[in-house]
């Protein structure tokens, strides 16, 4: 990457002139906020100088005499009170370019120092449907576990489904006593939500009823066969289910193992905790409290109810307990929605007391609103099913590649399938995680502005230029970048390598839309400046190699996003 190589040169210009750095000042490069000055930023003679009390002109005058970038920058200035500006070379972009059509990673280096990750994500609950809540935990998880393997980390995806709980009490009675075998054929989670819907509802009117469904519970618990044998079914059944919706999304697990797995586990955990002194007995219930934390003293982390219960805390340090033992976790990352921040405080509090040091990071994430403003809802105030928000999804968007002439039927379907389910997908990881944003098909699935059909149009528009070509053309790297609308492709291409490499730094999927974005622009007026097929020599195969790169950068960045591409549109 440009920026950690002048970021190098950089601090050894500091040392070469002898300058010394106060503790915990380290110069870096960014990319330039104003391209007229350059393509990389740095501000550090300015930002020093002012704690040294000296001229920030002649110190960065001082660093520039000892910077060696002659390979890379075509120039270095000084501008305004102390700004250092680089300005890259010919030569070096277009080596740059080579790299990228060469390298398996498209230019994008490996890190230094890999690590084992965990990505915990989605975790839906066993025998009920996946819904639109469910988007963004998805998303953004599969997203950074796709940028953390490009970029070398081993990572372990794990879908920790909720397969355990008081719910089951409720299925296991509805059923015995109602369950509709032939609607359990035609749509499980239909059928078992219907029979959970009514059993609860019956349970709030009738005290017996709720008795009965804690006692099926409690046999299910103490590993009654013919519970079990329910239990099994009810969550085959769903597995069956999220493996089609998965698989539609191409959204792929490593582990599925739910709540139920850890079961045997907590009662040790817990009698653990208490006999080294971590955990402690208050009003009948084990908690572990934080008394050294002021914003946590008075909320203690409750990990067994008076009743002996347990709680989706002891199950969460029984599996971090796990990740650490046999996946030899070195971070552990929980794409969860931000209401459950406290939890994540405390969980993380209980294992900093166990000593534990894995690196355990909640990366939260707002919510998906309605046209109204209102949390995204059907009319009858339920969730939306994430199924039928996908299916919606392709339906529109097979309205408007209905009207393409040339294409079959079947590639219409096909390219319906990826124009529908990547606008949803973008349309999450187009926005920062924090951000509350609302759901809207018109703006999704338009074919200009910051959308996947805009992104996956460009990617389309660089293939065409090749299906017009009448031979095969071999590029070579004789390439001559003299117009300003090719050196702007050339340099956002350059920038790939840390755009994907910044989405890590605080869990950020957005970046990487925005800098695909920009890159579509980019390449859209270049496209409109520099005629392709018309030009001869070193220029025609100099813009043919900008657009075979931009192809290829659009589908690899694409395809981190969980985003596939398509031929023709």
């Amino acid at each position: 990457m440009f920026r950690t190589v002048l970021t190098d040169r950089l601090q050894s210009a500091f040392t070469s002139a002898g300058i010394l750095l106060p503790e915990g000042f380290v110069p870096t490069v960014g990319i330039a906020s104003d391209t007229r000055f350059g393509d990389y930023q740095s501000n550090a003679a300015m930002t020093l100088a002012k704690q040294l009390k000296t001229n920030p002109r002649a110190l960065a005058q001082q660093i520039v005499d000892k910077l060696e970038v002659s390979d890379l920058c075509e120039k270095v200035s000084i501008d305004g009170p102390g700004f250092l500006n680089f300005t890259l070379g010919g030569k070096a972009l277009a080596q740059h370019l080579s790299l990228i059509l060469k390298d398996d990673q498209a230019g994008v280096p490996k890190v230094s120092a890999p690590k084992r990750i965990v990505v915990d994500f989605s975790a839906p609950n066993i025998a009920k449907p996946m819904h639109v809540g469910h988007i963004r935990s998805t998303f953004i998880g599969d997203c950074l576990a796709r940028v953390a393997r490009l970029v070398g980390h081993t990572v372990i995806t794990d879908n920790h489904i909720g397969d355990w709980g008081t719910q089951f009490g409720m299925i296991l009675h509805g059923w015995k006593t109602i369950l509709d075998h032939a609607a359990l054929e035609k749509d499980p989670i239909q059928e078992l939500v219907r029979v959970y819907k009514a059993i609860n509802a019956e349970t709030k009117t009738d005290p017996a009823v709720l008795d009965t469904c804690r006692q099926e519970l409690v046999k299910l618990q103490q590993g009654n066969a013919n519970n079990l044998e329910i239990w099994k079914q009810c969550v085959a059944l769903s597995l069956d289910q999220l493996q089609t919706i998965y698989g539609k999304l191409d959204v792929h697990f490593d582990h599925y193992l739910g709540e139920s797995y850890y079961n045997d586990k907590l009662a040790p955990l817990v009698e653990s905790l208490q006999s080294s002194g971590i955990a402690e007995l208050s009003e009948g219930a084990i908690c572990v409290f934080f008394r050294e934390v002021p914003e946590l003293a008075e909320k203690p982390c409750l990990i067994r109810k008076s009743d002996g219960g347990f709680l989706y805390a002891t199950t969460d340090l029984a599996t971090i307990d796990y990740r650490i033992q046999e996946w030899q976790a070195d971070e552990i990352w929980y794409v969860v929605g931000a209401p459950q921040e406290l939890h994540f405080r405390q969980l993380f509090q209980v294992s900093k007391k166990r000593g534990q040091t894995v690196a355990m990071q909640h990366v939260a994430f707002g919510s998906i609103l309605g046209q109204d403003g209102k949390m995204f809802k059907t009319r009858s105030g339920e969730s939306v099913g994430l199924i039928e928000v996908l299916d919606e999804a392709c339906e529109r968007a097979r309205a408007v590649v209905e009207e393409r002439e040339g294409l079959t039927n079947d590639e219409k379907d096909q390219i319906a399938t990826i124009i529908g389910i990547g606008a949803v997908k973008y349309a999450e990881l187009s926005q920062h995680r924090m951000t509350d944003y609302k759901f809207s098909w018109d703006k999704m699935l338009a074919l200009q502005g910051n959308t996947a059909p805009y992104l996956i149009n460009a990617y389309v528009r660089t293939r065409s230029i090749f299906r017009k070509l009448e031979d095969n053309v071999e590029l070579t790297q004789e390439l001559v970048i003299s117009e300003p609308a090719e050196r702007a492709l050339a340099m956002k291409l350059a920038q790939f390598a840390e755009a994907s490499h910044d989405v890590l730094a605080d869990h950020r999927p957005n970046l990487l839309a925005s800098y695909l974005y920009e890159l579509a622009d980019t390449y859209h007026s270049f496209y409109e400046a520099c005629p392709v097929l018309r030009a001869e020599g070193a220029v025609r195969n100099t813009r043919l190699t900008l657009c075979q790169t931009t192809s290829k950068v659009l589908k690899t960045g694409l395809g981190l996003l969980g985003i596939r591409t398509t031929e023709r549109m």
